[in-house]
């Protein structure tokens, strides 16, 4: 059977978990804006998977009409009650670069219990290029949770403020050897003779793979 707009439709509405899944998938199938159109409804389904599974596709999708997607991806960070979702609309409020919803993401940042929101963000503001970010990734750094200070770093080196470096330079001597290996790639986006001093340091770490990167980085 062929895959059609109205075939996936039918999927969509159905009662079926197992059908409104394929449904979803099959989005990719067709013509963007007619799955864009479509995407609507499971983004409002009654099921988290379901949900989780459309809003992720937003982030290619959502390019269709920028100004509607943010109403729906701000709705879904804001309303939904699945981190999950919340984090999957960050993710393509950030990939779809809308900057406007900058202030929100801040908000749930700060207000979030939730690891898994809190890392999203981290790492959409970074791929948004915000340069209102530098302070939320400021506090990102000092999360207690290492991923959230693994993507802050990532994300610092994506936005290019030379005023990160600073506020970077304490991770060249984390125990972590993947925290150096991340800040040596941050670092060297950021090129500044400051940064490249700090690269240069670790170019003798103790752990092969830090070591390297940072010698390809100078390299470069």
């Amino acid at each position: 059977m062929s895959v059609t707009p109205d075939s996936i439709q039918q999927l969509l509405i159905s009662k079926e978990l197992g059908d409104r899944l394929r449904g979803v998938n099959q989005l990719r199938q067709i013509e963007p804006a007619l799955a864009f159109e479509l995407i609507q409804t499971p983004i409002k389904d009654k099921d988290t998977r379901v949900r989780y599974a459309a809003v992720s596709q937003m982030s290619s999708l959502g390019e269709q009409n920028l100004t509607m997607s943010q109403e729906i991806l701000l709705d879904c960070l804001l309303n939904d009650p699945e981190p999950d979702v919340q984090a999957a609309a960050a993710d393509a409020l950030g990939a779809l670069k809308i900057t406007q919803a900058f202030d929100d993401l801040q908000q749930v940042y700060r207000d979030s219990p939730e690891w898994l929101v809190k890392l999203s963000i981290v790492a959409a503001v970074g791929e948004m290029g915000e340069p209102k970010a530098l302070f939320l990734l400021e506090d990102a750094l000092k999360s207690d949770n290492e991923l959230i200070q693994t993507m802050a770093i990532s994300a610092l080196g994506e936005l290019g403020n030379l005023e990160a470096i600073p506020l970077l330079k304490p991770f060249a001597v984390h125990s972590d050897w993947q925290i150096r290996y991340r800040l040596v790639q941050a670092l060297h986006r950021l090129g500044s003779p400051e940064a490249k001093q700090i690269i240069a340091e670790l170019a003798s770490d103790g752990v092969e793979q830090v070591a390297e990167e940072a010698k390809l980085a100078l390299d470069s």
